[in-house]
């Protein structure tokens, strides 16, 4: 067994004795000491000769110090499993995974990478279905943040070019609408953008209806997230992409957005597990933030319509 491997798989069985302390010795306070004593005395029983093993050590840290977010992410992909239901194993094997493929440096640990360890962990320790369910919940979580890594050569080549490419016209089809919306400050134009658990700034948006116009479902759906009435004024661009639902499959999500203009006032953001800000942003304040790839042309459409009025 590679060693580290091995050194996630005594993560997880540090994790899920941590799991198991009442929420006094789980604070912040004493979090740090506790864990540490089980991690020493699992190296030690289970792993004699990794006590110095800063992975172990760094992973740990980082779990600790992101878990709250993780659990937030962990609710998004997986909407029908409430945190405290997903069994003890499942939730810390997702916390070791999400965590890697999150905010792991990539040169060390490849997005795909993170994934598989995970999945090899759910097929170890994990029920006959947490393989799957894993699987689905880091599937869903790689393709809300762009499959990074992706164009990379996979080892798994030839194996993979044998599966049958996937027919999206047989997913079912879920319609989205959403909004970079705008308003003016006296000489400044500021946009409103809300800011996911995934750690980026993006456009608010959200399902429309099957049988409402996506014009309609657009206006109030930013009205129900951010609190702002809109005014639709042009058509920005469609997006569509394949969502994996750990449970429910696959399915084809189509978003239409629109540039918009709102009178200013202040974001009054839903409450939401799959986000967690919302604020205006001047235009030079942009080129800062963290923006998924495929929003990008949609904001710089908006500025050179906005630009010639």
């Amino acid at each position: 067994m590679a060693n580290r491997h091995l050194s996630r798989s005594i993560v997880l069985q540090t994790l899920f004795e941590w799991d198991f302390l009442p929420a006094s010795e789980k604070d912040e306070n004493s979090k740090n000491d506790k864990i540490q004593e089980i991690l020493n005395r699992n190296l030690k029983e289970f792993a004699p000769g990794l006590e110095d093993d800063n992975f172990v050590s760094s992973l740990i840290e980082a779990i600790l110090a992101k878990h709250k977010v993780i659990d937030e992410i962990i609710e998004k992909a997986a909407p029908d499993w409430p945190i405290d239901k997903i069994s003890v194993v499942d939730r810390n094997i997702l916390r070791i995974g999400l965590t890697e493929l999150l905010f792991s440096d990539r040169a060390q640990v490849p997005p795909k990478v993170a994934i598989n360890e995970a999945i090899e962990l759910a097929k170890t320790f994990g029920g006959e279905n947490s393989g799957k369910f894993i699987n689905g919940v880091l599937g869903a979580v790689y393709k809300e943040i762009g499959e990074p890594g992706k164009e990379q050569v996979s080892k798994r080549k030839d194996s993979v070019a044998k599966r049958e490419p996937l027919d999206i016209t047989k997913l079912p089809v879920e319609n989205l609408g959403g909004a970079l919306v705008y308003t003016i400050e006296g000489e400044d134009i500021l946009f409103a953008l809300v800011h996911d658990v995934f750690g980026y700034w993006t456009l608010s948006k959200g399902k429309v209806d099957v049988n409402e116009n996506i014009e309609e479902g657009t206006k109030r759906k930013i009205k129900e997230e951010i609190g702002l009435d809109i005014r639709i004024e042009k058509k920005l661009g469609e997006n569509e992409y394949v969502a994996t639902h750990p449970e429910k499959g696959k399915s084809l999500k189509k978003v239409a957005y629109f540039l918009a203009k709102s009178d200013y006032r202040e974001l009054m953001l839903e409450k939401s597990g799959g986000l967690d800000g919302a604020k205006w942003f001047h235009l030079r304040e942009l080129p800062d933030l963290r923006i998924y790839n495929d929003i990008i042309p949609l904001i710089s459409k908006a500025v050179e319509i906005l630009s010639k009025k």
